[in-house]
């Protein structure tokens, strides 16, 4: 009979990628449903259904601002990407590509995952995102493109979410 572990800690590290499908605590999640329509002010995203959506502005839809739009404005990132090494060096611009394609597509079909920002820090890249899916994205088509070395840090209790990609 296997011994009972001690409760897991809110901070995960490795590939426990499950744990990404469990209940959140965003801190940015809207806790009651706006009154429908509504569009957000800052990227024209519509509430629909109980979902953000890219389509036509309903007449008479009240303004509000969306939580990736209020995590831009108050710079505060639920995904960190960090992008390491010699050949990321080497092959940034290809690497960027398919980064600026993957969010293309994941903020078509779901417009709360965006990346917030680009950094340049010494010969790394640092991406920050509004969404922890997206994060995860990226890190997975890194390494399913280029292999390479690839770590996942889940804060539980702070809704966070840190990925490293080496090579």
């Amino acid at each position: 009979m296997k011994s009972k572990q001690a409760p897991p800690a809110s901070f995960h590290s490795g590939r426990h990628l499950e744990i990404l499908d469990a209940p959140v605590n965003d801190p940015y999640e809207q806790h009651q449903k706006f009154s429908e329509p509504a569009v957000c002010s800052d990227c024209g995203a519509v509430y629909h259904q109980g979902h953000w959506q890219w389509t036509a502005v309903p007449t008479g839809a009240q303004h509000v601002r969306c939580a990736a739009c209020r995590r831009i404005k108050e710079n505060f990132p639920a995904g960190y990407v960090a992008i390491e090494g010699p050949f990321a060096l080497a092959h940034r611009e290809e690497i960027m590509s398919l980064i600026r394609h993957l969010e293309q597509h994941e903020k078509a079909e779901h417009p709360q995952n965006r990346i917030m920002a680009i950094e340049e820090e010494g010969r790394n890249l640092l991406l920050t995102t509004t969404d922890i899916h997206i994060a995860r994205a990226i890190g997975d088509a890194l390494e399913d493109a280029y292999k390479g070395d690839l770590d996942f840090h889940y804060n539980k209790d702070d809704y966070l979410l840190r990925v490293r990609w080496h090579r």
